[in-house]
């Protein structure tokens, strides 16, 4: 499904050329699951998941346009738990 951007979204270009529009929830649910995965409490992975989503927005703010692998990068680099981080480049891997 091709999502439209408008000028004041930013956009992601997806592997095979598709654009659609950023959002967070993504990488939120991504994260919670990959530390779900890494054996934490539903309410620790809400904790991790939360605080990377936070710091991915921030970053993603005010850019026009960004690939997946841009925001993936963000992602790793913002996953402290060496598990989590691990969990969620596995489910990339497998993906």
């Amino acid at each position: 499904m091709k999502k439209n951007c408008t000028p004041y979204q930013v956009c992601v270009v997806k592997r095979h050329g598709r654009v659609e529009r950023y959002d967070g929830k993504k990488v939120y649910a991504s994260c919670y699951a990959a530390a779900l995965n890494s054996h934490h409490t539903e309410e620790n992975a809400e904790k991790v998941a939360l605080e990377v989503m936070k710091k991915v927005n921030q970053w993603a703010k005010g850019k026009k346009a960004m690939s997946s692998d841009d925001i993936r990068a963000q992602v790793l680099k913002n996953i402290s738990d060496k598990d989590v981080k691990l969990m969620y480049r596995h489910h990339r891997d497998i993906s």
